[in-house]
């Protein structure tokens, strides 16, 4: 005896007193079922509880009603700015790219829109012009700031957008908006002898939060972490044998970047982590946030002013372990790791290049061509990367040359592949690659603008071009190279 195939499918569904709501008998959980233009639509409402359920329907009934009523204006030609924004906000709800935070500023833009442009909603969206669009932004663009008017007219965009998908107009007259120059902020960092005057102001100052306040400064600044990432630091997350910390962010979105990273433990940020490791004991300090405040702007505010100094922000520390650590030396590549950027320092190099070039001036005042001067000390030739490329005039920098490339049976200085050449060169000691082609081969095979400075560090240049070219195409390259090698060597012995 045959079985009819669609009471099977009836027979997993048991109806309810409510119309468009069924239950799967199976799972108990209920599932809406409506008819929009002509289409049978299901959705499951998550729930086993018929009270709950039946909000649900509500809601995803209102969705789908709207939902059509927009498609049924276009099909006419016709498109309101309202129902545009009703289709940009379902696709924002439904974005799992965005954080939370990245919807709720979207969220905010649209608000200041639609506040700054009276009837936008009840317009239709083809009869806005790009006359429309630039009164518009010449009105908003006076007050706020340059980064909340670019976001503004980025949303403007993308709801106009929308309706060119949909046919409602041709063309998307906001792009015709110029956005606005965003000058780079005036930092006011403390110098180093002020910071630990600073910190000392706090820790001394009347409260019983002083002592945890200095604290969140200290680390905040020993750190580079974000206000929001140091809170959520917890001393598990504190490796003293590794020398570093692991930063996790939220506990569902992760960090800005959605990435775990590791910030390494300066030495005065062992000294801090030891001393409050040592006053709440091994157990609650694994076990527990490292700071117990989120924030201290006020006790800040307040030292800074006993102090005669310009107040600073929280997020301002995270600049001051930036520019610390760029003075010193330390490459644009590996600070913007520490940070959390992902553009291989072009970002740390824009911001914080000024400290460096500072520092170059500075040292420049010490070469001179003329007599010396009774109060400067004569150093010794300089032994950078750009000095290598003028010893091979001499007979021992061609010999160690010579040398170097005798150990390789397939010659990868002389190809015209960049990344082989590039890849060669980084794992090679001596400079057999003149800089300037070593360098328009890092640009060629990392695919992105490198800085001169970062040629110094090897390591991390090898680090990133492992995350930039696929494994097995590095694998391949060296066991090209080494297997030539490991011949040669071989012919020799």
């Amino acid at each position: 005896m045959k079985t009819n195939s669609s009471d099977k499918t009836e027979s997993r569904w048991q109806k309810t007193p409510v119309a468009n709501l069924v239950r799967h008998i199976q799972s108990g959980n209920y599932y809406a079922r409506i008819r929009v233009r002509g289409k049978l639509i299901w959705k499951s409402l998550k729930t086993d509880r018929i009270s709950v359920a039946k909000l649900r329907l509500g809601d995803f009934h209102k969705e789908e009603r709207q939902r059509a009523a927009a498609h049924t204006a276009v099909a006419r030609g016709k498109m309101t700015f309202g129902a545009a924004l009703e289709t940009y906000r379902e696709r924002l709800k439904g974005d799992y790219a965005l954080k939370e935070r990245s919807k709720t500023y979207r969220e905010e833009r649209i608000v200041a829109l639609i506040k700054s442009w009276p009837d936008l909603e009840q317009t239709d969206i083809s009869q806005i012009s790009k006359t429309d669009c630039l009164t518009w932004a010449a009105r908003f663009g006076q007050k706020g700031s340059p980064s909340a008017f670019n976001n503004t007219v980025g949303t403007l965009r993308l709801i106009l957008e929308i309706a060119v998908e949909a046919g409602a107009r041709y063309d998307n007259p906001a792009t015709h908006i110029k956005r606005k120059k965003i000058r780079q902020k005036l930092m006011h960092l403390p110098s180093q002898e002020n910071f630990p005057e600073l910190v000392k102001a706090i820790r001394d100052s009347d409260g019983g939060w002083a002592e945890r306040c200095a604290d969140l400064v200290e680390f905040l600044a020993y750190s580079g972490c974000r206000k929001g990432e140091a809170a959520r630091v917890e001393g598990a997350h504190c490796d003293f044998e590794k020398g570093e910390i692991s930063v996790l962010g939220d506990p569902v979105t992760g960090t800005k970047n959605w990435e775990i990273r590791r910030v390494p433990m300066i030495p005065d940020m062992r000294r801090l982590l030891e001393w409050i490791r040592g006053e709440r004991g091994e157990k609650e300090f694994s076990a527990n946030p490292v700071m117990r405040v989120h924030e201290c702007q006020g006790a800040i505010n307040s030292a800074c002013k006993s102090l005669g100094i310009t107040g600073i922000p929280h997020h301002d520390f995270r600049h001051l372990f930036a520019s610390r650590c760029i003075v010193p030396g330390v490459d644009s590549p590996t600070v913007s790791r520490w940070l959390g950027h992902k553009d291989g320092g072009a970002l740390a190099m824009k911001t914080y290049g000024h400290l460096r070039d500072q520092h170059s001036t500075n040292m420049a005042q010490k070469v001179l061509f003329t007599e010396t001067a009774s109060n400067v000390v004569q150093f010794p030739a300089t032994t950078s990367l750009q000095s290598s490329e003028a010893s091979t005039a001499d007979g021992a920098g061609k010999k160690a040359i010579a040398q170097a490339k005798a150990k390789y049976a397939y010659p990868w200085w002389a190809s015209k592949n960049a990344l082989e050449v590039f890849w060669g060169q980084l794992n090679e000691d001596v400079q057999i690659v003149p800089l300037d082609k070593f360098h328009a081969c890092a640009k060629e095979a990392m695919n992105r603008d490198v800085f001169s400075d970062e040629l110094a560090d090897r390591q991390s240049l090898k680090e990133e071009l492992g995350e930039r070219v696929p494994q097995s195409t590095l694998v391949e390259l060296a066991d090209k190279i080494r297997a030539k090698q490991a011949d040669s060597n071989r012919k020799t012995s």
